[in-house]
């Protein structure tokens, strides 16, 4: 059985994802590697970010955890779910319907992982290194209580 990742990584990488989408329009990640010391995301992008865009990435991940949201769910169709969200990397056991998981009013998206109940219990998100090769910027980041 697959280890499933750490609560508050989880809830962190729904975070910066639309963080990522609301600010360069990117999409999410296509690829995470989420765990409890240190974590890293994706994304298919068009360069290396400079120290003002991680201070700034950084500053919006960390007002939505802030602001205390709370995080629920709710269950849609898979047809609705194919039709409001990408739903590329659910796995092919989804048949029936489709679990979002909301962080507040900032984020939804389908996902069958584990999260904390509101934002608040994620602690303060650091970006630890960027690095960009071949239109992939990869964030690692590490979490503080």
């Amino acid at each position: 059985m697959k280890k499933q990742p750490d609560k508050r990584m989880h809830s962190a990488e729904h975070i910066l994802n639309q963080t990522m989408v609301s600010r360069y329009d990117c999409g999410r990640c296509f690829s995470a590697h989420i765990e409890r010391k240190k974590s890293k995301c994706d994304y298919h992008f068009d360069h290396a970010l400079n120290d003002e865009e991680v201070t700034d990435i950084q500053a919006r991940v960390n007002a939505v955890i802030d602001s205390d949201l709370p995080v629920t769910e709710s269950f849609v169709s898979k047809e609705t779910a194919e039709n409001r969200y990408n739903t590329q990397r659910l796995p092919d056991a989804v048949t029936a319907d489709v679990r979002i998981v909301h962080m507040g009013d900032y984020d939804a998206c389908p996902c069958i992982g584990e999260h904390v109940s509101s934002t608040g219990e994620i602690g303060k998100f650091r970006i630890t290194t960027t690095s960009f090769e071949d239109g992939v910027l990869r964030i690692r980041f590490k979490l503080a209580k």
